[in-house]
């Protein structure tokens, strides 16, 4: 979503950068290019106005031009009103409330409105009890497909009583919370293709009655800036606590993510990552200003790993490994064990500096790629997986037929599993990244530094 903005940033300050010191000329032409950067990103002018006037004021003055690296402290002032802009306060769930705490789930129909509340609700359940209802009792099939999605997760909705309208699902849903000692009930309202009079005097009258903790609006990143509109109608009229922006891996403009919190006053609390039900972030101002600006989100990253990668099994395969012994089955659980990160160009986006790499690896379909590998190792028998060397012609084209390519493509993978076996063996004899770490510590007891040169210890 971001990646056009952050390219056109990028080039910005490394246009800057180059230069050395830069007068003051500089800067107002840098800014101009950071203001057609965020309009061209679908940005409302209003917020684009208040954002470059607050940037301006800090950036042009004696001390930056002054400076010796002038684009560094610009990129700086950006970087604290891009935070200041998305909301820098706290923006986790307020689920300070005597139990159920009501979540209220409103916006537009197609916005991703149900598939959010069981997103919510997976995150929720590893510490709450939660139960979750459907009030859309005018889309076919709606409160089926929240039934469905509980199912997934194994959480509990509430069941279906037919004729039964939204206000009277809701006093049950309030009364099941009860008798349930649930900790929490998220209650997923119906939509609408457009804001009408119905719509608002329905939920208005569901929020009366349920008393909600956090009243979170979902809207779809892919409208643009009709979101921002969407999100003052539903906040003037109705009251939202909360933001949530779906299908930000999409194709749209960053203008949603970064005019919604200040045009409705709501801060954003959830970002729709994906399609999996997995496929949500807990909103962090300061992350996202730094993937804006290409610094990577490595904080995301290392949570992402903490929450999805087997730590056990990580453990044992690092044991292995270093002790010589690497195989295609270590291999294809490393292929696992990152997927289940996200895609490559999502993970790119999350390192800093390599964000501008994002469209290059997609166009190398590296997922892709990834997924042929993984067909090439399944298509193996456990005994060519265990000892590769026993691979041979007859073997690989069999192989190649069993996954669906060519035998050079399962050359290619042998020949990258080799390179990975001979580091990891030589690894082993060292005695690990720890040893290797310490290794280059120490002073050369021949004179010397490790790589040759003068006398003295390296930093790492």
């Amino acid at each position: 979503m971001f990646e056009a903005l952050t390219n056109k940033l990028s080039g910005v300050f490394a246009k800057l950068g180059s230069r050395g010191v830069l007068t003051e000329k500089d800067i107002e032409d840098g800014l101009r290019e950071i203001r057609l950067a965020l309009l061209e990103a679908d940005v409302s002018l209003p917020v684009v106005k208040e954002f470059m006037a607050r940037v301006k004021e800090k950036a042009v003055g004696e001390k930056i031009i002054k400076a010796i690296r002038p684009d560094q402290q610009l990129v700086k002032i950006v970087y604290d009103e891009l935070v200041a802009l998305l909301g820098a306060e706290d923006t986790s769930l307020n689920l300070k409330a005597v139990p159920p705490a009501v979540i209220l789930m409103v916006g537009l129909q197609g916005s991703g409105k149900t598939t959010t509340s069981a997103k919510i609700a997976l995150k929720l359940k590893k510490n709450k009890r939660v139960l979750m209802a459907s009030l859309d009792v005018y889309r076919p099939a709606a409160q089926e497909q929240l039934a469905q999605l509980g199912r997934q997760i194994g959480v509990d909705v509430l069941p279906v009583v037919s004729g039964e309208m939204p206000l009277q699902i809701t006093r049950r849903a309030l009364s099941e919370g009860k008798k349930g000692v649930y900790d929490v009930l998220i209650l997923d309202t119906a939509g609408r293709l457009q804001i009408d009079a119905k719509l608002m005097e329905e939920v208005a009258a569901v929020k009366k009655i349920a008393a909600p903790v956090e009243t979170l609006l979902v809207a779809d990143a892919l409208i643009g800036q009709e979101a921002c509109n969407v999100a003052r109608e539903f906040n003037e009229k109705v009251g939202v606590t909360g933001l949530v922006l779906t299908r930000i891996d999409g194709s749209s403009r960053a203008g949603a993510a970064l005019s919604m919190k200040m045009v409705s006053g709501a801060p954003l609390k959830f970002l729709g990552t994906g399609e999996k039900l997995e496929d949500i972030e807990e909103f962090h101002a300061d992350r996202l200003a730094g993937r804006i600006l290409d610094k990577g989100d490595v904080v995301s990253l290392v949570e992402k790993a903490v929450e999805k990668i087997d730590r056990d099994e990580t453990e044992a395969m690092a044991k292995k490994m270093l002790k010589g012994k690497f195989d295609l089955e270590d291999m294809l659980n490393q292929i696992r064990q990152m997927q289940k990160l996200g895609s490559m160009s999502s993970i790119m986006g999350m390192l800093p500096g390599l964000g501008k790499y994002k469209e290059q690896i997609e166009a190398a379909n590296a997922d892709s790629l990834v997924k042929k590998q993984e067909a090439i190792i399944l298509s193996m028998t456990r005994a060519e997986r265990r000892n590769p060397d026993i691979i041979k012609a007859s073997r690989k084209k069999r192989i190649a037929a069993g996954a669906g390519v060519e035998v050079h493509e399962v050359n290619k993978l042998l020949k990258s599993y080799e390179q990975m076996s001979t580091m990891m063996k030589r690894m082993g004899k060292m005695g690990g990244f720890g040893a290797l770490a310490s290794r280059f510590a120490k002073p050369n007891p021949f004179g010397g530094n490790p790589m040759g040169g003068f006398n003295r210890k390296f930093p790492f």
